[in-house]
């Protein structure tokens, strides 16, 4: 069995140097980044869905975006303001990925100063996902206040359809 950290190698090791693809909103304060090559996706009813990267993280609803010295925003900001904090990600390379506290947060850090940062301020785990899809390396997340690694699923036939 691996150690909590070591199962986050190959997850660190595949997005540095990543770009910033693609940045969404999801369900309510969720945020999604996209890094590296987009892939299209389609939803069930023919509607465009937002575009996939080779990897994806995902933060159900607590999260902020740093500059060096002050909190460019996050999810408790005025709406309106996200789409413009949400264009200063695009473009910049993923320089490094931290894990910081006691029960894991994600901290990824951005060529161009700015980080992105998770904190989960309710009870429960913290509300993170990074999910490799190309290489298919799982999805990485927390359970019982440790990574954990979902492994790989086996190809799904609809791949790129949202459900």
């Amino acid at each position: 069995m691996q150690a909590p950290m070591q199962l986050a190698t190959p997850f660190t090791e595949a997005i540095l140097g990543k770009t910033v693809s693609h940045v969404w909103r999801g369900h309510r304060s969720a945020l999604f980044l996209e890094f590296g090559m987009l892939t299209p996706r389609t939803k069930r009813n023919g509607d465009p869905g937002n575009a996939c990267g080779q990897i994806s993280l995902m933060i159900e609803w607590g999260w902020r975006i740093e500059r060096p010295r002050s909190i460019l925003g996050g999810c408790w900001s005025e709406e309106k303001r996200w789409p413009g904090m949400f264009k200063q990600l695009l473009g910049s390379k993923v320089d490094g990925v931290e894990f910081i506290g006691r029960l894991p947060e994600i901290v990824v850090l951005l060529s161009n100063g700015l980080r992105v940062v998770s904190f989960m301020p309710a009870e429960g785990q913290p509300q993170w996902t990074l999910l490799a899809h190309s290489p298919a390396l799982g999805d990485l997340s927390v359970k019982r206040g440790r990574l954990y690694l979902d492994p790989p699923q086996p190809a799904f036939p609809h791949i790129g359809e949202i459900r």
